[in-house]
C-alpha cells in the first residue's frame, strides 16, 4: 500500500540475509579451501579488491566442479519469515529486488518457487563452457563486481529499502533511505547512518508496518 505518493522498492542481500549461513563464502571455502584463505586474506587487507579476488577464486575452478557447487546450497536453511514477507510485499505491491554478490544460479537454485514472488535478481553468472569457470556480470564498477548502488540507481521509487548483512551492502545501505542491518554490516557503516537491527523477516516485516503506517 503505498501512502502519500511515496513508493517503495526493497533491495535485498542473499548469502547471510535470505539464508541463515554465509553460503557463498561456505560454498568457496568446500571447493578451494587453500585459496580461498589466500585470496580472503588479501581482500581484507586491501590488495585485492572484491571484483579481483572473486574472479581469481571462482576461475581457478574446473567447470567440471560446477554441479557440485550449486548443490552445495540445497540443504543450507533460509531465514525465518522470508516467504511471507514476500507475500507482505506482493500484498502492497512493493517490489523486492535481490541483489546477491554471489551466484546468480545458486540464488535461483534456494528460491524454487519463491523465485516468482521477486521483482528481479541480480548476481554474478558463470560461463561452464571452457575447461574452467568463467564469470561474467552486467554490473561491474571498480572493485566490486556486483554493484549494488548502481543497481539501486535504475529504480525510481521514492523511498529504497536495504536489507543486509556484510561489508558487501555498505554502498547498498548509504543510498538507501531506510537501511536493515545485521552482523557485519551494523559495524561497518557509517556513524551517522541511521539503521533498523533485526534478525529475521518477521522482524523487518513489523517495522515496515510501523513506518508506513506513521507516513499514512
Amino acid at each position: 500500500m503505498q501512502q502519500n505518493n511515496t513508493t517503495y522498492c526493497i533491495f535485498c542481500d542473499f548469502d547471510g540475509t535470505i539464508t541463515t549461513l554465509e553460503t557463498f563464502v561456505g560454498m568457496c571455502k568446500t571447493f578451494a579451501p587453500g585459496l580461498f584463505d589466500e585470496i580472503g586474506r588479501k581482500m581484507w587487507n586491501k590488495e585485492l579488491t572484491i571484483r579481483q579476488g572473486v574472479r581469481q577464486l571462482l576461475e581457478s575452478l574446473p567447470s567440471s566442479l560446477y554441479p557440485d557447487m550449486l548443490a552445495y546450497i540445497d540443504d543450507k536453511e533460509m531465514r525465518p519469515g522470508f516467504e511471507e514477507f514476500l507475500e507482505y510485499c506482493n500484498s502492497r505491491s512493493i517490489p523486492v529486488v535481490i541483489i546477491s554478490g554471489g551466484l546468480y544460479d545458486s540464488v535461483v537454485r534456494k528460491l524454487g518457487n519463491l523465485k516468482n514472488n521477486v521483482t528481479a535478481i541480480y548476481a554474478a553468472k558463470i560461463d561452464t563452457s571452457g575447461e574452467y569457470l568463467k564469470v561474467f556480470s552486467d554490473y561491474e564498477h571498480e572493485g566490486e563486481l556486483v554493484a549494488k548502488a548502481k543497481i539501486m540507481s535504475n529504480y525510481r521509487h521514492t523511498c529504497k529499502i536495504a536489507i543486509g548483512d556484510g561489508p558487501t551492502d555498505i554502498e547498498m545501505a548509504k543510498y538507501a533511505d531506510i537501511v536493515f542491518a545485521r552482523g557485519l554490516l551494523k559495524k561497518f557503516l557509517p556513524q551517522d547512518k541511521e539503521y533498523y537491527e533485526w534478525d529475521d523477516f518477521f522482524d523487518i516485516m513489523d517495522t515496515l508496518s510501523c513506518l508506513m503506517m506513521y507516513k499514512k
